[in-house]
């Protein structure tokens, strides 16, 4: 199908990446996006450009309608939801890695891969409508449009998804330990590769979680204020209480009644640093508090040397620091 009106396509081009184009709409762009490789191309070309214009007005900050959760305590965490602050700079060095295969039919499917730096975070926008909020040292790997028939996607990190209701298409994420899936819903995956560690957090809705050695009639199915945590090999369901570690998304890593090592363990994940703690007297020390992601790992270690005696000393080279 050739198109002889560019800038009219252009049009239909970013109410498909909105997610509100119409079904038929839906249909000629794939048409079109098969009929040759220039128009996958240029598919490609304006669907880098539309999201580094959905970066840029990231960075600047404005509000997202989060999950209105029944009781008070998550009330106050989704007002948050709604004051998402400054993301991050364009120089974010969010890589785009475009690759192709063919599906079981014969379609070429492109995707893509946006990957956050330590100390950062983005708000993206999928081709559905679905918000995600992606945590430090973060990879999501998703196509560029959805088939109609299921949403997938690949993730190594910490997410948070704000999934855009369609019944008929059912919203999977992938991890290395298994995945997680929603039809319209809002929740939380802790998922990093390098670490040992899968959780899934529902805020509304529900969501069907599985470990990837299960077979698919397999998994647990979460309901609001429920986590699934895995270990020794198992998912066990836990109640939450509190919503503040989830201000993630708003840029602050928050503590209630932690202890030392396991704050040192998120700085870890933040900043992407090795910390050794040497000083065994801190593993006695709690702490409550909040720090912005912005402020910087040395920043948070001086406030905490205010209330937990230690010093610390750095091996810029190797990326480690020590808790003297």
């Amino acid at each position: 199908m050739i198109l002889r009106d560019k800038s009219m396509e252009k049009e239909t081009l970013y109410r498909f990446f909105e997610g509100s184009a119409s079904l038929e709409e839906e249909r000629r762009i794939r048409r079109w996006m098969e009929d040759s490789a220039e128009n996958r191309q240029l598919f490609l070309r304006e669907r880098k450009l539309f999201d580094a214009a959905t970066l840029l007005g990231s960075s600047a900050g404005g509000e997202a309608k989060g999950a209105v959760p029944s009781r008070n305590r998550r009330r106050a965490f989704v007002g948050q939801l709604q004051k998402v602050a400054a993301i991050a700079l364009l120089a974010l060095l969010v890589s785009y890695l475009y690759d192709y295969h063919r599906r079981v039919a014969g379609n070429a499917l492109a995707m893509q891969s946006i990957s956050v730096p330590a100390g950062q975070r983005v708000q993206l926008l999928l081709p559905d409508g679905t918000k995600v909020w992606l945590n430090a040292r973060t990879t999501l790997r998703y196509p560029v449009a959805f088939n109609g028939r299921e949403r997938t996607m690949e993730l190594d990190g910490e997410a948070y998804f704000e999934v855009a209701r369609h019944p008929k298409s059912p919203f999977i994420v992938h991890t290395a330990k298994g995945s997680v899936e929603a039809l319209g819903t809002s929740f939380n995956v802790e998922a990093y590769a390098t670490g040992n560690q899968f959780e899934t957090t529902l805020m509304k809705g529900s969501v069907k979680v599985r470990l990837k050695e299960e077979p698919p009639t397999a998994g647990l199915i979460l309901t609001p204020d429920r986590k699934a945590v895995w270990a020794d090999g198992k998912l066990s369901v836990e109640e939450v209480s509190d919503y503040t570690i989830y201000r993630w998304i708003d840029g602050l890593i928050c503590f209630k009644d932690e202890s030392i090592p396991a704050i040192m363990k998120d700085f870890e994940k933040y900043y992407g640093v090795r910390i050794h703690v040497r000083n065994k007297e801190v593993y006695t020390y709690y702490y409550t508090g909040k720090f912005r992601h912005t402020d910087g790992i040395d920043y948070a270690l001086r406030v905490l040397q205010k209330d937990v005696r230690f010093k610390y000393t750095r091996d810029d080279e190797n990326q480690i620091i020590y808790i003297e």
